[in-house]
């Protein structure tokens, strides 16, 4: 089975840090640009493209959905499965970490899923996610999410890349929301988590199991109220909020990284080689629930 490979999502991480630079939601010509990008990469790799208006001001900004080609959304037997990330940063950030490694993620999950992906697989790139969308019905995510609950679309669950690039093997590098958690977790920054609510319980297990057939890269889980920090702080929450299952994966942001949310969160700073064995599971995950 063919792998992901690091240079490939190095490859992204350096066009949207580097290249295209910080990209808040008030950029959108830069944010326009990102869109054409992915929008022509996944119509290369053969799949079919929808571009999703989102409002923004007196303009729009722009999800990206790709579906194998000769799909539909509404097949009466085929709840469909999501696997999306954000493109947007903060102002401040160029965000190599945030969310640039979700999205190389995303784009090489899509390169080796290309030749045969599952019918009812949908990858959606999202903008924006950042502030002041972030957590309101404002966001990229929220938009679709909406759009498929009020056309009556059934899921079988969203799966949300947040962050997939930072790992740290110090002793004491991986920092939790409560003390008591670090009894039960590990203290190096070493392993991805998935993350979601208490109603997205079946749904984190489901992932995980089948995520670690893909990769031998530690993995722990969280389900937990929202009134943890950090629990439902993605594109994860639209798709809860629209009543569907959805969990984060993610190398838990400002609880491990101290680069989150600065302008030092550069490429240099993320390991490709576990960044790739992320996607190596998240595909697997893809092609065993989907």
């Amino acid at each position: 089975m063919q792998k992901a490979q690091p240079a490939e999502i190095r490859k992204w991480v350096e066009y949207l840090a580097l290249e295209i630079g910080r990209r808040p939601a008030t950029r959108v010509d830069l944010l326009r640009k990102v869109a054409e990008r992915l929008t022509e990469t996944f119509i290369n790799l053969g799949y079919e493209v929808a571009q999703q208006p989102v409002p923004y001001k007196q303009t729009h900004h722009i999800n990206i959905i790709a579906r194998p080609k000769g799909s539909i959304d509404s097949h009466p037997g085929r709840p469909l499965l999501v696997v999306g990330a954000h493109y947007d940063t903060v102002s401040n950030s160029p965000g190599a970490d945030d969310n640039a490694s979700s999205i190389g993620g995303l784009m090489e999950m899509a390169r080796l899923l290309a030749d045969n992906p599952p019918t009812g697989l949908r990858l959606a790139a999202f903008c924006p996610e950042e502030p002041p969308a972030y957590r309101t019905r404002r966001m990229g995510s929220y938009i679709y999410a909406g759009s498929l609950k009020e056309a009556g679309i059934r899921l079988k669950g969203m799966i949300c890349l947040e962050m997939i690039g930072y790992f740290n093997d110090a002793p004491g590098s991986q920092s939790y929301p409560l003390p008591f958690m670090k009894m039960v977790y590990p203290r190096e920054g070493n392993f991805i988590a998935i993350v979601g609510n208490i109603r997205s319980a079946r749904w984190t297990w489901q992932v995980k199991d089948a995520f670690k057939t893909g990769t031998d890269l530690p993995v722990e889980t969280l389900n937990a109220p929202s009134v943890i920090v950090g629990i439902d702080f993605s594109d994860h929450w639209s798709f809860n909020k629209c009543g569907y299952p959805a969990v984060m994966v993610t190398d838990t942001a400002f609880y491990r990284t101290p680069y989150y949310h600065l302008p030092s969160d550069l490429p240099e700073t993320l390991d490709y080689v576990r960044a790739a064995k992320v996607v190596d599971g998240i595909a697997a995950a893809v092609r065993l629930l989907e």
